[in-house]
């Protein structure tokens, strides 16, 4: 009631009602494109608003006459009068920027391969800094393209940082994403885990989603799309600001960023600081994390530019690891809040399961203009990251009924650590350890741009990376005991741990990559088009530190290479000022996983048939554009050969087989549509649905099982012929409403639903067969749908501009599942769940200076 109260006395301090309305669209002088983001503002007045994505303004004024002050990075501020009478719109027409050379420029622009509207021929969506301080809350990062067609995404088991993303059905693992332009898929499997970027939120410039083929220009095999995310750069001007904002469950988050500015030795730096933490939704999810980032750039001359980034977040925070049945929610107190990876311990609380991390990421650039035709961006950067994920070894009593407070819980650390202390010289018989996946990666990115012609551009780059994996487990907490036995490690088989300890496992897996990349890009009147070719080896090794001798030469493998390559081609037709087409084709190879290739987590037992992954994309678009209506219409279909498959087999206590299963395909097609509609001058609506069509093509009967004589052991089929992809919903509507009830308050309503919803499973568990009685396809979710709202206000505290921020994230409360794996009876009694999270709300504040 009080943040309620707040939120209104503030909303009253506005009431000056604007006079009239300026529009007009600002473009780039040597682009002859749209810029998107710049700011206009009118002079003297804090007063203002940035251009959409197709470089459109419309800013309601508060005086008849005054002056606009038009300004983006790189570009000259440019200032036009205007005059328009009471309640009148004047439009200011094409507003182009010109080029500013002694203006800080944005290093390595030509690496971010963001799309341009109506000349790059793929599927994109763009996310500003504004809408994600606005529409973002307490939501992970990844939320804030739930809107986006194509995206499904969710907070997974629920604590911070835990969001996971799926584009177009494909997990992160096949969606690469790109931080200005470099490549943070996981070497190994090329998942992403967002919480190594808890802080990323606070320093996002742009963010856009390229669907399908997406405009990518390194050698990145990205099969749903790309996530390209631009970073804050040092600004020209000097400035920054204060923020805090409070939510549920204890949220809490304050910050600082500042920017020195251009100073007239060419120096700029920017900074920006952030602490959250809070107890979390979800019941044993406490967290805390810092985030940070620093940008020091300098214009030597005319030619060089050198710019020094280097951003990260320390976190830690408990996790529900572990999906339910929901017959286990119903009856635990808690509901949907119910978890069982937690417990006491001396009265505090203990995460079984918890999550831990630090992975910053550090790049010098260098931007060398050669001259009027050709340029040379060049990226350094490394990567030093620790952490690991929490979990338990021993005796299972933390999964005991008997060693819980309540019929589901909490765990009772306590009498585990009583059993321990009281097994005194034998040592403790339950632990917590840690699983660790700590990492060094260091890259290289350089790419070279020419203008061939007027109309013609070439560009070249090469794309170098080099990684290594530490995985083992570490003992964090024993428990009271003295020590806890392990023979894990051959060369020190009686070993007796203490906390710190390595156990369990303890291997290296190196990954390394080589990438050449080329693009030519055409663009003349009404056509725009390019082709693109690349090319890639990849190489891994492992070395094992537990399982082998250090005399033992199996100790360390061979590497093995998978070349791949990559060829896309795409063009764009403008037929008129209103309408365009685009259409887009491409084909890939992708190297299987590290797993696949050392399937049973070995140095002997090698997949030497390890295959590429074949992937073929078609896609078709239209775009329509007015002044107040855009909308898009996207047709796609993706052919995905050979995905790697593999399933282990115990033949025995001391040996095991694998199986490498070829022919497993799937089809994702469908149909994307958004909009955005600016009613009155006043309200905007925005839109969208996706209609997916994902299934898997083929049953795989028959496949072979052979032991080391050739001797057949077994056989295996998957019977998944057109079983949906499942862990993504395959139908996505959104409905948006921005409205401005004063000149610098605006309220938000989004709504999304959500439809086909299959719960997840692993095609080389079989499938279905049709032979048996359980249904023939996954359980399917219960669709769900979610109102957010959120108001923004801004006012003046002294000289200094402010902006107050309230956001409620399912305002109705609505009880619904998010993720789900599938059960035996591939039904709702045998499926196991997370539930989404209920309502939630922040309010945050912001002051400029």
């Amino acid at each position: 009631m009080k943040n309620l109260f707040l939120l209104t006395m503030l909303l009253s301090t506005s009431f000056l009602f604007a006079q009239g309305i300026v529009t007009g669209t600002i473009t780039d002088s040597e682009m002859k494109t749209p810029l998107p983001g710049a700011n206009v503002t009118v002079a003297g007045t804090s007063n203002g608003t940035t251009t959409d994505f197709d470089g459109k303004f419309s800013l309601n004024v508060e005086a008849t006459t005054g002056k606009i002050v038009l300004s983006y990075v790189g570009f000259q501020k440019q200032e036009i009068e205007f005059n328009v009478e009471n309640g009148e719109t004047v439009n200011l027409g094409e507003i182009v920027l010109v080029a500013d050379d002694s203006a800080l420029d944005e290093i390595i622009i030509t690496s971010y391969s963001l799309a341009i509207d109506r000349k790059t021929p793929v599927a994109v969506s763009t996310i500003k800094a504004k809408d994600i301080e606005t529409k973002l809350g307490s939501q992970e990062f990844p939320e804030i393209l739930k809107s986006t067609p194509g995206v499904y995404a969710t907070r997974a088991g629920g604590g911070f940082g835990d969001g996971r993303i799926n584009l177009r059905g494909f997990e992160s693992e096949n969606v690469a994403v790109l931080i200005n332009g470099v490549p943070v898929n996981d070497m190994e499997n090329g998942a992403v885990y967002w919480s190594n970027w808890a802080g990323l939120s606070d320093v996002t410039r742009t963010m856009q989603v390229q669907r399908g083929l997406g405009a990518s220009k390194v050698a990145v095999p990205s099969i749903g799309g790309t996530i390209n995310i631009v970073t804050k750069t040092t600004d020209v001007e000097e400035g920054g600001n204060v923020m805090t904002t409070l939510g549920n469950d204890g949220y809490t988050k304050y910050g600082l960023s500042y920017s020195t500015g251009l100073l007239e030795n060419g120096f700029a730096a920017s900074v920006s600081a952030a602490r959250t933490y809070g107890d979390g939704y979800v019941d044993g999810t406490e967290f805390n994390s810092v985030s940070y980032f620093v940008n020091l750039s300098k214009k030597f001359n005319d030619a060089h530019e050198l710019s020094f980034t280097a951003f990260g977040a320390k976190q830690r925070h408990g996790q529900r690891q572990n999906r339910q049945l929901i017959a286990d929610y119903q009856k635990s107190e808690r509901g949907r809040k119910y978890n069982s990876d937690w417990g006491y311990l001396n009265g505090e609380v203990v995460h079984i399961e918890d999550n831990f991390y630090h992975k910053p990421q550090i790049s010098l650039n260098h931007y060398w203009t050669i001259n009027k035709k050709s340029t040379l961006s060049t990226a350094i950067y490394a990567s030093f990251g620790t952490g690991g994920g929490g979990g338990t070894r021993g005796e299972s009593k933390f999964t005991d009924p008997d060693y819980t407070l309540g019929p589901l819980g909490p765990v009772d650390v306590d009498r585990i650590q009583d059993e321990n202390i009281a097994n005194g010289a034998g040592g403790s018989e339950s632990i917590l350890r840690a699983s660790r996946n700590d990492h060094n990666w260091y890259g290289l990115l350089s790419t070279y741009t020419i203008e061939l012609s007027d109309n013609l551009e070439l560009l070249a780059g090469v794309d170098l990376r080099d990684y290594t994996g530490s995985h083992f487990y570490e003992v964090t907490n024993l428990l009271g005991g003295q020590y806890f036995a392990d023979d894990s490690d051959v060369n020190n088989p009686n070993n007796t741990l203490q906390v710190g300890d390595k156990f369990n496992y303890y291997n290296d897996g190196k990954v390394g990559w080589q990438g050449l990349f080329g693009q030519l890009e055409y663009s003349k009147d009404k056509i725009s088009g390019f082709i693109s070719l690349s090319a890639s080896n990849t190489s891994y090794k492992r070395i094992d530190y537990f399982q082998y001798l250090d005399s033992d030469p199996l100790q360390e493998t061979d590497r093995y290479n998978f070349l791949g390559y990559m060829t896309k081609g795409g063009a764009n037709y403008n037929i008129d000022d209103t309408h365009n087409v685009f259409a887009n084709v491409g084909y890939f190879e992708k190297a299987p996983g590290f797993d696949a290739v050392f399937p049973n987590f070995n140095n002997e037992e090698i997949n030497d048939d390890a295959e590429n992954q074949k992937i073929m994309s078609f896609e078709l678009g239209y775009g329509f554009r007015s002044s107040k209506f855009t909308a898009n219409v996207n047709l796609y279909r993706t052919a995905w050969r050979d995905r790697t498959e593999t399933r282990s087999f115990q033949l025995s206590e001391d040996e095991t087989a694998f199986a490498n299963i070829l022919g497993v395909n799937a089809v994702h097609q469908g149909v994307e549509i958004d909009f955005v509609y600016r009613a009155t001058d006043k309200l905007k609506i925005t839109g969208m649905a996706s209609f997916g069509d994902w299934k898997w093509e083929d049953n795989i009967e028959n496949v072979e099982i052979r032991g080391e004589d050739q001797e057949l052991l077994q056989t295996v089929d998957l019977f998944i012929e057109d079983i949906p992809v499942a862990d993504a919903a395959q139908t996505a509507l959104a409905l948006g409403f921005g409205y401005d009830l004063l000149p610098k308050t605006t309220v938000y309503v989004d709504y999304n639903y959500y439809d086909r919803l299959y719960a997840d499973f692993d095609p080389s568990d079989g499938g279905y067969n049709p032979n048996d009685s359980r249904p023939d396809e996954p359980w399917e979710v219960p669709s769900y749908g979610l109102f957010d709202a959120s108001v923004t206000h801004g006012f003046k505290v002294g000289k200094l501009d402010a902006t107050l921020v309230g956001r409620i994230n399912n305002v109705f409360d609505t009880e619904y599942i998010s993720d789900a794996i599938d059960g035996d009876l591939s039904n709702s009694a045998t499926a196991r769940v997370w539930y989404g999270v209920g309502r939630t709300f922040t309010v945050g504040a912001k002051l400029n200076f």
